[in-house]
């Protein structure tokens, strides 16, 4: 079977299951493709609050294909370098994306795979999953946005040896570090980030969108700039239809229904 990025609609949340069997669900061009448009179909689609990623069968992610990356040595730089840059834009939309965007992880997640989690807004993983960025192990270093998304959660030291050692860490582990959202029983990871997209899809879009915002640019603005960006994003957002909605809904202690 063909690798292939699937796209399903479960009420206001989009599931996207990343499937390629025979290599334990490993990524390649079709699915980057894929995966930047299924977020472009979601941005302009009012009726979708929330999407999903997860992996086909017990596997969320093995990263990227090996045998294609060994073939890849035979071709010209180029063409690993525009697969990498495939991976990017994806990687890219995800970050961007003005919507929550949740990882349901079982079993491994390794190299990219990794890096794919590691770039949505929260985690759920089963307490089984296995996180690894196996890219040392391979003489190859990371890609996917992975050190950077470590270097910002994690100390240096274990930053280092997650990517210099290509240990593997549990999710138990990284729930303790504050990377992993929630843990699960083993085949329970996707049914808990539904509940959490749920949750989520309950809340006015606007803000969610205000928050991912305010979260991508807080790393690297100063602070008198990042109050300014808060004080514009409050503004906005007090002003919008969903500001009165949620305040008149708190105030008569009624579930608020936004738009």
């Amino acid at each position: 079977m063909p690798a292939e990025l699937r796209s399903t609609s479960e009420g206001r949340t989009m599931v996207l299951t990343l499937s390629n069997p025979e290599h334990r669900n490993a990524l390649g061009p079709e699915i980057y493709a894929a995966g930047v448009e299924a977020l472009n179909a979601a941005d302009s689609n009012p009726e979708v609050r929330s999407v999903v990623i997860t992996g086909a069968g017990t596997t969320f992610c093995a990263g990227g294909n090996l045998q294609r990356l060994r073939d890849n040595r035979q071709k010209p730089p180029e063409v690993q370098a525009q697969s990498i840059e495939g991976l990017h834009g994806w990687i890219e939309a995800i970050r961007t994306f003005p919507k929550p965007v949740i990882a349901a992880v079982e079993g491994a997640a390794a190299g990219a795979g990794f890096s794919l989690a590691l770039a949505c807004d929260l985690i759920v993983a089963a307490d089984n999953a296995v996180f690894v960025m196996a890219y040392s192990t391979v003489a190859l270093s990371p890609d996917g946005g992975g050190s950077w998304s470590l270097a910002h959660a994690l100390p240096r030291q274990l930053a280092s040896e997650l990517l210099m050692c290509g240990e593997r860490i549990s999710a138990e582990r990284l729930h303790q570090l504050g990377v992993v959202n929630r843990v699960t029983l083993a085949g329970g990871a996707l049914a808990e980030a539904m509940a959490l997209a749920a949750r989520l899809n309950d809340r006015a879009p606007n803000v969610m969108a205000s928050v991912k915002e305010l979260l991508a640019d807080a790393a690297g603005a100063p602070l008198t700039r990042h109050l300014a960006s808060e004080r514009d994003h409050f503004v906005r957002n007090l002003h919008h239809a969903n500001g009165g909605i949620g305040i008149e809904a708190f105030l008569s202690r009624q579930p608020p229904r936004y738009d």
